[in-house]
């Protein structure tokens, strides 16, 4: 029996609730250890992530054995359980509905991951709301802004 042979890299990009800024530096890696865990166990690769204070960044080699709606629900119910259970925020956590998943070629992997790992210093200058509409363009997705996250700079 033939094997299947994929190269997928998809760049997941999903906002807190209200998109309140509840990530604290503090409590930062050990929610992406625990997300990348997760990216473990469903048998994909963790490139990148960062948890800004209210949106994530998670760069994923991507295995074609689950659904991508599948796996964000994973990510986001898991990681969100975790956050609650072990008290890493004052308050329930959750994650808003909705997410945006581009796919880049391998040849970008390297740009894509130095985009993730900065994103403190390209917040300075750029919003989440303006960076993730860029995002939409840049891809060529239609959209409708009432559907987008809940912004609070709006």
């Amino acid at each position: 029996m033939a094997n299947t042979y994929t190269q997928i890299y998809l760049h997941f990009v999903f906002a807190v609730q209200n998109r309140l800024s509840v990530i604290n530096e503090g409590q930062r890696v050990r929610i992406e250890k625990y997300i990348c865990g997760i990216v473990t166990k469903h048998n994909h690769k963790p490139l990148a992530i960062y948890c800004m204070p209210d949106h994530t960044h998670l760069l994923v080699g991507f295995r074609p054995v689950h659904s991508i709606s599948v796996f964000m629900r994973d990510v986001k119910s898991s990681s969100s359980e975790f956050i609650n259970k072990e008290r890493l925020i004052t308050g329930k956590f959750s994650w808003q509905h909705g997410y945006g998943a581009f796919s880049y070629s391998k040849s970008q992997l390297n740009q894509v991951i130095g985009y993730i790992n900065n994103q403190p210093s390209h917040h300075l200058k750029r919003s989440f709301r303006d960076e993730y509409i860029s995002l939409l363009k840049k891809f060529e997705i239609e959209y409708e802004e009432k559907f987008l996250f809940t912004w609070l700079d709006h």
